[in-house]
């Protein structure tokens, strides 16, 4: 072999090697089990008890999460993913209570983001896995099994829970990150939804990193998520501002009565939500 094959060689071999590097990378990563047809039921059957537990013992009442302590614990671990097994016998075509759906998927979305971020701890953020062309992207690889099918974050969260009318759900997913809601310590469940959903949103805006009340220069800076997502909030501005109107603190509502304000946004914190 002469001096120039032997180089073609290597260069080969470097790049079958790279190529296979990006594709492991590139994988789809899975949670939950396929169950068959005759297995599955509905949503309103599915029980968040075991992850209502996990939540109580490992995220505090700001909704930082002790991930080092979590992904110690074997156990714990393996309760997680028998949730997640648990959410996948659901079938979602199955007639079941708003509601119940509701709860369903804020804590699919919020059980798989944890598995997740589980999975590559430790890390100091979510957007260190979210590759844009190549590599892993944990709200578009990572998938959960559900009835006969299988669904990411990002379409948890675009193609299913905006889908729903609520916009409020935007204060209860939590991509493990410090500029999002809150993670509640406890699992979201039909019953208690509305009040859930009314807690946490106040407690949204009660927190500067989220809202901040500029009365000298009748300004309001809003949250990035209210930037992002403000359309299923309402067309205008008024009407996104009106539509949060209740769950604001008494400066703000003080300011938004006086009808004359305009509106900023903040930067978001993509810092881990991590307890320390």
């Amino acid at each position: 072999m002469n001096l120039h094959s032997s180089k073609f060689f290597q260069a080969v071999v470097l790049s079958t090697i790279l190529l296979a590097s990006a594709n492991v990378a590139n994988a789809d990563e899975f949670a939950g089990k396929q169950w068959p047809a005759n297995e599955q039921v509905s949503i309103d059957q599915i029980s968040h008890q075991s992850f209502d537990t996990l939540l109580k013992k490992y995220v505090d009442e700001d909704g930082m999460v002790d991930y080092r302590a979590w992904h110690q614990n074997q156990t714990d671990r393996d309760t997680l993913k028998s949730y997640l097994e648990n959410l996948s016998k659901a079938n979602p075509n199955a007639k079941a209570a708003n509601a119940a759906k509701l709860a369903y998927w804020i804590n699919a979305y919020n059980a798989l983001t944890i598995e997740g971020i589980l999975r590559v701890y430790p890390t100091t953020s979510i957007r260190n896995h979210t590759a844009k062309l190549f590599g892993y992207n944990i709200w578009k690889k990572l998938f959960l099994y559900v009835g006969s099918s299988k669904i990411n974050l990002n379409d948890i969260e675009h193609k299913v829970l905006r889908s729903m009318n609520e916009p409020r759900i935007h204060f209860a997913i939590v991509c493990a990150s410090i500029g999002c809601p809150r993670l509640l310590n406890s699992a979201y469940t039909a019953d208690q939804l509305e009040n859930q959903l009314a807690t946490n949103t106040t407690d949204f805006f009660s927190r500067s990193r989220n809202l901040v009340v500029d009365a000298k220069n009748s300004k309001l800076h809003l949250s990035a998520i209210m930037n992002w997502f403000g359309s299923d909030f309402g067309d205008s501005t008024t009407e996104q501002i009106k539509a949060i109107g209740r769950y604001l603190p008494d400066d703000a509502k003080t300011l938004v009565t006086k009808g004359k304000f305009s509106v900023g946004y903040l930067d978001y914190n993509w810092n881990l939500n991590s307890k320390k």
